[in-house]
């Protein structure tokens, strides 16, 4: 067997020892020849060599193949037919040096002249049960060494498909050591030199030399000496180990002193490291936070948009339900419009047929109350007439003239007296319209005068209370809004604090504007109305909170300032493209000036500020908006005085000066003070002025009254006097008096009467007939005045009605605009919320990987990534001050790591050599008598056989083997 040595023998699984079993099967066939002498032989089933081709080999270009049997095979030819060249080959092939060869002492010799290379294939059985890995190698087993011209070779073990097994040259020798195949014994393969200098050599030890070479003992020798020195080595490693090992102890204790020294400087650092594993972690669940909330923003945003989508449609429908009201309404006014002026002129024809049916009817009953005042009295003198003529018929015959002249001048006296009292009556009747008038005339006034005051005590309480809230807010310009408004705002903060609002709310909008130019505070102030008073929310739960506050400062049935909710943004809306312009006049949005973004925002979005311009001048702002067509994208105007002018209406303001946007307070409670004075004054002059009227009211109606009864009184005197004189003109002397002409003339009388009844009943027929016409006139005009006021009333509402709906279809546009915009910002803002998602996503996947670099298995963090970064800053300053203190602790350690493993490795190689060197002796002492039987056995078997040998032949000799002086002596 071939030997193979290992240069390092200091551990002892580098050494290779033999085979305790080989060892034994020495012993039984020693035994067994020493008993028996004889050995029996089977067919090889494996190791046989079945082929052999060689390719620019030595002198041969191509060479084989030679296939050879499974017994003795004999070589023959010619010189340089390639006899040796084979043997050579096997040799070389299956592993030999070059040197065993005895043709050359390098590989290269063996390639071809003008070759670069050369091949040889050996082909080796491989059956039976002692086969060497028969299910890879399969029936036999191919070995191709390459040779290369620079004296490298290679080798390619394949099976029997063909297919490479292996390339490695310690798989060849553990194919011939299963086959027990030999190269190098001479025994196995025996070279011309080698038996040459066999036969040649007379010299007793190179015979002895090479039966021990032939039966590998000289190598089993060679392998026990090379042992003992490599125990001999091992045990002077030993010594110095031992030697070694009392310093490094006294080093490792040194060493371990000072690392305890500094032991807790392992926890700090060991907690270092975890804290650094946490503060990989710790930054990857803040970034998935944050991309949590990102996710939950989108997911709000799109719910948002999708709302966004909705309240667009509910706008869209708004807006067309708004143009079709306001179409409606015009279209109603314009009906209405169209009726009043197509009944406007049958109504004045009908006031016209009224007045002359009135002056006919007035006529007729002057006629009828004429006729009935002659029928009364011819009727009234009938009756006279009747009387006379029966007095007469009675009267005797007797002189009355004395009677008759005292009658006629009484009567004469009575008609003067009833002259005067006529005339008296005149005057008193004069007197009386002349005081009914006074009376009516100071009632009038009085009435219109109590109105005044009314008024004027209306405008001075007004005053009083706007120049108690001025004066309020010289100490705090916040009770201008209402006096519950410092409180309110307190009360917000205090729930801002609290966390109830999301943000805090803004308000009252009007602290939080300013004017540009104070002369147009009035038209600021008429323009924006109660929204100065109103107060700004993000959301519709921060609106829930601020109206249960409001609800702790304004009671049941007061009105509250509004509440405007819309989402808070840092930024003002861009309305330059919807914005009114005109090169003299700013609009409201120009004239203040905003600091909050959320307050223009809301001043935008409820009064679009950004359409309505503020014209100083009434006459100018007519022109600019009523004379000629209005600026582009003006809605409406406001005039320095509070007016509102529209296209085409013009409403004039009820205020005469600013109530909250007053930058001169001082100014405006002299000015309030002032007006309260002539207020009061002017209250007082109304009052003194009302008494004066309601004496000269009184005086009059006394006067009055006076001169009713005295007119009266002067009536009666009349119709007493006037009674008087008809009795005594109607008394007749008593003298023969003709009876017949009476009687004709009451019978005359009476016709009269006839005539004058008949006369009478005509007229009161057509007196009724153009009264029942009067009323009928009448009522048809009442109806179609009535029916024009009618209209004019519905008018009125609608008029209201149309101003709103067109306010409302402004609104609602404008609300479109702003949903339109606020849907435009919010996809850009979601766009950009799921861009940052992206980004958020990538920064998530390399902060993980980085974290799982620093710590492969995720941990659960608890704390923030900032808590961390300060107690890891911390905890480094200590180590840094604690390595200031004590040195570099971890080369400390490292030392003291190095320091120990040396000890202890080298510990334990010296215990380990100690066991080997003890283990080794004993294998050694018990190989050597081994060694020592089994060469006497080989000595015994040669010494049979060269007997056996001679004894056939019929020759005797001797054999004589002298393993002391190791020589080999035959005779």
């Amino acid at each position: 067997m071939a030997k193979r040595k290992e240069e390092n023998f200091s551990s002892p699984k580098n050494a290779k020892r033999p085979r305790q079993e080989e060892l034994e099967d020495f012993d039984k066939d020693g035994d067994e020849d020493e008993c028996k002498g004889t050995s029996t032989l089977t067919a090889a089933e494996v190791g046989i060599i079945e082929s052999i081709h060689l390719k620019n080999f030595m002198c041969h270009s191509m060479l084989g193949p030679f296939k050879f049997g499974s017994n003795v095979n004999f070589v023959v030819g010619n010189n340089g037919s390639g006899k040796s060249a084979v043997l050579t080959a096997l040799i070389v092939g299956l592993g030999g040096r070059a040197v065993a060869t005895n043709r050359g002492s390098s590989l290269k010799g063996f390639v071809k002249d003008g070759q670069n290379s050369a091949d040889i294939s050996i082909t080796l059985r491989n059956r039976g049960d002692d086969a060497f890995k028969a299910s890879v190698y399969g029936n036999s087993i191919l070995i191709q060494q390459h040779i290369s011209i620079d004296g490298s070779r290679s080798y390619k073990l394949k099976s029997a498909t063909g297919s490479v097994v292996s390339t490695k040259k310690e798989e060849l020798i553990a194919i011939l050591d299963h086959f027990n195949i030999q190269v190098d014994n001479p025994v196995s393969v025996l070279t011309q030199e080698m038996s040459k200098q066999f036969l040649q050599s007379k010299n007793e030890g190179d015979k002895y030399k090479f039966f021990m070479k032939a039966t590998q003992l000289e190598q089993m020798k060679e392998d026990y000496s090379y042992i003992m020195e490599t125990k001999e080595r091992t045990k002077e490693q030993i010594h110095q180990g031992e030697e070694r090992l009392t310093e490094l102890k006294r080093q490792c204790v040194e060493k371990e002193e000072r690392f305890q020294s500094i032991a807790g400087l392992s926890t700090m650092k060991t907690n270092l490291e975890s804290l650094k594993h946490e503060m990989a972690w710790a930054v990857v669940n803040e970034i998935e936070k944050q991309l949590n909330a990102i996710r939950d923003n989108i997911k709000i945003g799109e719910e948002r948009a999708a709302r966004l989508d909705r309240k667009m449609e509910e706008q869209q429908v708004r807006l067309n339900e708004a143009e079709q009201k306001y179409k409606d309404i015009q279209d109603k006014l314009e009906k209405i419009s169209e009726e009043t002026n197509a009944r406007a002129p049958e109504c004045m024809a009908l006031k016209a047929d009224v007045v002359a049916k009135k002056r006919a009817y007035n006529e007729a009953e002057v006629l009828y109350n004429r006729s009935l005042n002659e029928y009364k009295a011819l009727k009234k003198d009938d009756e006279q007439l009747c009387k006379r003529i029966e007095e007469l018929k009675k009267s005797t015959d007797q002189s009355l003239e004395p009677e008759r002249l005292e009658r006629q001048k009484k009567i004469s006296w009575l008609k003067e007296r009833v002259k005067a009292l006529r005339n008296q009556e005149n005057s008193v009747n004069q007197e009386i319209e002349q005081f009914q008038q006074a009376i009516e005339k100071d009632k009038e006034e009085y009435g219109k005068i109590k109105r005044e005051e009314s008024d004027v005590k209306h405008a001075l309480s007004y005053n009083q209370r706007q120049l108690k809230e001025l004066k309020d807010s010289k100490t705090d310009r916040l009770k201008r809004f209402g006096p519950n408004v410092p409180a309110l705002l307190e009360a917000i903060d205090d729930a801002y604090r609290q966390g109830l609002f999301t943000y805090k709310p803004v308000g009252p909008l009007g602290a939080c504007i300013h004017l540009r130019d104070p002369e147009l505070a009035l038209a600021i102030e008429s323009c924006l109305k109660g929204l100065l008073q109103a107060y700004c929310c993000h959301n519709h739960a921060d609106e829930r909170v601020l109206q249960a506050l409001m609800k702790r400062f304004y009671l049941p049935g007061t009105s509250r300032p509004q509440i405007i909710v819309s989402e808070f943004r840092n930024e003002i809306y861009d309305v330059r493209h919807r914005a009114a312009y005109h090169p003299e006049f700013p609009t409201v949005l120009t004239a203040l000036e905003i600091d909050n973004a959320v307050v223009a925002n809301s001043l935008i979005d409820m009064r679009g500020i950004e359409t309505v311009l503020l014209i100083k001048n009434n006459s100018v702002a007519r022109a600019v908006m009523q004379s000629q067509k209005p600026p582009k994208n003006c809605r409406e105007a406001f005039t320095a005085e509070g007016d509102q002018v529209f296209a085409g209406r013009y409403y004039s303001s009820e205020n005469t000066r600013p109530k909250f946007l007053s930058r001169d307070v001082d100014s405006e409670i002299s000015d309030l003070e002032n007006e309260v004075e002539n207020k009061m004054a002017q209250i007082l002059n109304l009052q003194q002025h009302l008494s004066d009227l309601e004496k000269d009211i009184k005086r009059n109606e006394e006067l009055l009254k006076r001169c009713q009864l005295h007119y009266k009184e002067l009536e009666m005197k009349i119709r007493k006097s006037n009674s008087e004189i008809r009795e005594l003109e109607n008394i007749e002397e008593h003298q023969s008096v003709d009876t017949a002409t009476l009687e004709d003339e009451a019978q005359e009388n009476k016709s009269k009467m006839k005539m004058v009844e008949k006369h009478m009943e005509q007229q009161k027929e057509n007196m009724e007939h153009l009264k029942s016409l009067k009323i009928e006139a009448e009522n048809k005009y009442d109806a179609i005045k009535l029916k024009i006021n009618q209209l004019s009333e519905l008018a009125d509402p609608l008029k209201d009605e149309l101003n709103l709906a067109d306010s409302e279809v402004d609104n609602q546009k404008r609300g479109k605009r702003h949903y339109e915009e606020k849907q435009k910002e919010h996809l850009d803002t979601l766009n950009k919320k799921k861009r940052e998602l992206d980004m958020k996503e990538k920064e998530l996947e390399e902060k993980m990987s980085q974290a799982r670099q620093i710590c492969p298995e995720r941990i659960e963090v608890e704390k923030s990534a900032s808590i961390l970064d300060k107690e890891i800053n911390r905890l480094r300053q200590k180590i840094q001050a604690e390595h200031a203190s004590h040195g570099d602790r971890e080369e400390i350690m490292r030392q003291y790591q190095e320091a120990r493993e040396t000890y202890l490795d080298l510990d334990n190689k010296v215990r380990t050599l100690k066991k080997f060197i003890k283990l080794l002796g004993e294998i050694m002492d018990h190989r050597f008598k081994t060694y020592q039987q089994f060469r006497r056995c080989l000595t015994l078997r040669c010494k049979l056989y060269f007997d056996n040998l001679l004894s056939q032949r019929a020759y005797c000799g001797k054999m004589n083997f002298d393993h002391k002086n190791e020589t080999l002596s035959i005779s």
